[in-house]
């Protein structure tokens, strides 16, 4: 007697894998659905052991600066204060993912204060984030709130302008000396495209605040002195912050897809790094090297990202990046679909050109 074997069903199979990955997501997300959990006495900690020693060594700079100090002594304060102010930066981001209060309230509040420190408005850049939160990996849905990146047929598609326009964007020395600074006094005082009242009002509002600070420092400390201290700060804090989240999306391995095969988990658990700093380095960006999980689940305050990674498995299976690894990221400009990988221009030099 013969035994009639079934044939799988395409579709079926199709189905069962769909459920599958929908399984995993959520599951995962369950997992970490605990820690994301604001806690007020963890939010104020970390605002007494961040604002007072950045104010303190704002009150040490001023006076050296009036008491006529050697000037070099007040740029290398402006190392551990700037250090410090990309730490605020992060209590900024978590205010915009309503994720470091419980109160939303609360966390807009704090969030247009660290928002001045910044030179940053909260809710137009709250805006461009969550697009990118939405949008990161997708080949289809670039340009807002990400490091303008090109694949390698789009590059050889490119004018002779472009080509160069882009060239000079990537290069590192522009890349992590000119445009971060360009962008916080800049680019951050216009409200961005597609913002509504809401986030023209808050670049308003901060830009206002801004001016009255300077007023008031010109007015007590001098505009030059405070431009000799605030500069280097700003200027040291926002290369700082460009190298995070540059090397957070930009490494070799890292996932991109056309829209109809996008996939918001990947995006999180393979296209955004796990960055594993030196115990310093981590407590002063945040815990944001842990960027995967923050892709996962981005209301995870930054105070419970560690617990979070140490307490499950499944975020651990992402291979790390150290630091020796992420310097390799400085020469990995185009992403190339062929190989889903990013390369660099002198990988596609043998390639006709257009």
């Amino acid at each position: 007697m013969s035994q009639q074997i079934a044939c799988p069903d395409p579709s079926s199979a199709t189905d069962f894998a769909f459920a599958t990955v929908q399984t995993a997501r959520e599951e995962l997300i369950q997992a970490v659905a605990k820690y994301a959990r604001p806690d007020y006495q963890k939010a104020f900690w970390q605002l007494s052991n961040t604002l007072i020693p950045y104010l303190g060594l704002w009150a040490l700079m001023i006076y050296l600066m009036l008491q006529g100090y050697p000037y070099w002594l007040t740029l290398l304060l402006s190392i551990p204060a700037a250090g410090l102010l990309v730490r605020i930066f992060i209590f900024f981001h978590d205010c915009t993912h309503g994720a470091f209060f419980p109160s939303r309230r609360a966390n807009r509040v704090l969030g247009y204060i660290t928002g001045i420190m910044v030179f940053t408005p909260f809710e137009d850049w709250q805006r461009t984030h969550v697009i990118h939160h939405s949008a990161a990996g997708d080949l289809d849905r670039r340009g807002m709130g990400d490091v303008w990146t090109l694949t390698v047929a789009e590059y050889l598609a490119a004018s002779r302008l472009k080509r160069l326009a882009y060239r000079l964007f990537r290069n590192p020395l522009v890349l992590f000396s000119i445009v971060p600074l360009f962008l916080f006094v800049i680019i951050n005082r216009f409200s961005s495209a597609g913002a509504g009242k809401r986030e023209r009002r808050s670049v308003v509002l901060t830009n206002a605040a801004i001016i009255g600070l300077i007023i008031v420092m010109s007015l007590t400390l001098g505009l030059k002195n405070y431009l000799l201290i605030q500069l280097p700060v700003l200027w040291i804090a926002a290369t700082t912050g460009m190298w995070m989240f540059y090397v957070q999306h930009q490494y070799e391995d890292v996932y991109w897809a056309r829209h109809e095969s996008w996939d918001l988990t990947r995006s999180g658990m393979e296209g955004s790094s796990y960055y594993k700093l030196p115990k310093v380095l981590q407590w002063l960006v945040g815990n944001i090297g842990l960027h995967h999980i923050h892709h996962v689940r981005a209301n995870i305050p930054n105070y419970n990202l560690q617990r979070c990674l140490n307490e499950v498995p499944a975020l651990q299976t992402v291979p790390a990046l150290t630091i020796r690894k992420s310097l390799k990221s400085l020469w990995l400009n185009l992403w190339d679909e062929q190989r889903q990988k990013l390369v660099s221009f002198r990988a596609i030099n043998r390639l006709p050109r257009h």
